[in-house]
């Protein structure tokens, strides 16, 4: 079953006008807000007539990576690395994007989807059995006689950098409806203070029992994320993700030390490197970890079972995938022991903020829970 042909395009995704996000990084956007997706989707055949789907999610700011500059390298530079290869050999490809390709996490990413999926496909199973099935037990069954039943993946919900009031209206109607873990980001202003605001409003909005996150993107100071952490912990806040910088593992141990609030790193980790050097120096309590950020699901794992080795637990972030890359997540995360998310709940949110539904039959959403899909590969089709 060699791989005959490799296709890139790029696809977009309008976002619900009352749920586009507002951060830290989107002040630096037109609009001010994410009220776009910009992606690529991957097909990967092989000689059977088979195709893998795969997505990357392409934000400068963030990766570096845009739509037309990862549809070339895919096709020009990656392609010819997959064609004629066997999508089983993955380890070998993906040994050969890495010495074709520096970087390019997401296109890497995308790439390895449509490979796990052509595998799925093949063998007819869902691409969390190609990587050892599920690791976290279903639930005890209802009858001595039951296997179990799934209770999906514990999600949290997104509230942007927005005004107090609509923040707290936002988040008291996902609350209403059925949602038991709320993020709002913070660092967009020029003093937390005004995230401070912002969090009373949704602290007294969603009530005491609701789980609460903080997101600054990587958008304060040491001396503001500790005067920050000091306020938000007398809101019962439960994690502050990426105060500072990427990049300056330093300061976010600094903030760690001086916090009462758990630190989750996010934009720090991008690679097992990233991974390595964020434990050694002290600088978070939980990992932020998706595909896209480490070039595949099976890089994911790697990350995750590092920082299982330190005693770090993880959780699955998103960069608001679409439901390729949504469901490719899903599949990692069931099969990934470390990937904690009822304890911190996950972000695979993305289909939920758009207008249109990108595959021919839509993810499984209840409330705040997600489930995998059962069919063979990443079980989607666009």
């Amino acid at each position: 079953m060699p791989i005959s042909a490799v296709r890139a395009e790029p696809i977009f995704g309008q976002v619900h006008r009352d749920l586009a996000i507002v951060s830290s990084l989107t002040f630096l956007t037109p609009d001010g807000g994410h009220m776009k997706g910009n992606y690529v989707l991957v097909r990967v055949t092989d000689d059977a007539g088979r195709v893998g789907l795969g997505e990357a999610s392409v934000t400068s700011v963030w990766s570096g990576e845009t739509q037309a500059g990862t549809v070339a390298l895919i096709e020009q530079e990656l392609a010819p690395v997959l064609v004629g290869a066997d999508p089983f050999d993955l380890e070998w490809i993906s040994h050969r994007m890495d010495r074709v390709v520096f970087g390019n996490s997401f296109a890497k990413g995308a790439v390895e989807m449509a490979l796990l999926d052509l595998q799925g496909q093949a063998l007819g199973v869902p691409v969390y059995r190609l990587l050892g099935g599920r690791a976290n037990p279903l639930s005890p069954p209802l009858s001595p006689e039951g296997r179990g039943f799934d209770v999906g993946i514990r999600l949290k919900f997104v509230i942007g950098a927005v005004e107090p009031m609509l923040a707290a209206q936002r988040a008291q109607r996902m609350v209403e409806r059925g949602w038991r873990a709320i993020k709002v980001k913070v660092g967009r202003d020029d003093h937390p203070r005004a995230d401070v605001e912002r969090l009373r409003a949704v602290r007294e909005a969603i009530g005491p029992s609701v789980w609460l996150s903080v997101d600054a993107n990587g958008g304060y100071t040491v001396d503001q994320a500790v005067w920050a952490a000091a306020h938000l912990e007398k809101l019962d806040v439960a994690l502050f993700e990426q105060p500072t910088r990427r990049g300056d593992h330093a300061a976010m141990a600094e903030v760690r030390r001086r916090s009462g609030i758990p630190i989750m790193a996010d934009e720090s980790v991008f690679t097992p490197q990233d991974a390595l050097e964020v434990i050694r120096a002290g600088a978070a309590d939980v990992l932020s970890l998706y595909p896209g950020k480490h070039g595949g699901i099976r890089p994911t794992q790697h990350i995750a079972r590092i920082a299982e080795a330190a005693g770090i637990p993880c959780t699955i972030g998103s960069n608001l995938e679409r439901e390729v890359a949504t469901a490719a997540m899903a599949h990692v995360t069931v099969c990934t022991t470390n990937l904690q998310c009822e304890r911190f709940p996950g972000d695979l949110i993305g289909p939920v903020y758009y207008e249109k539904t990108l595959t021919r039959e839509p993810l499984r959403y209840q409330a705040d829970r997600l489930w995998v899909p059962e069919g063979p590969g990443l079980g989607v089709q666009v």
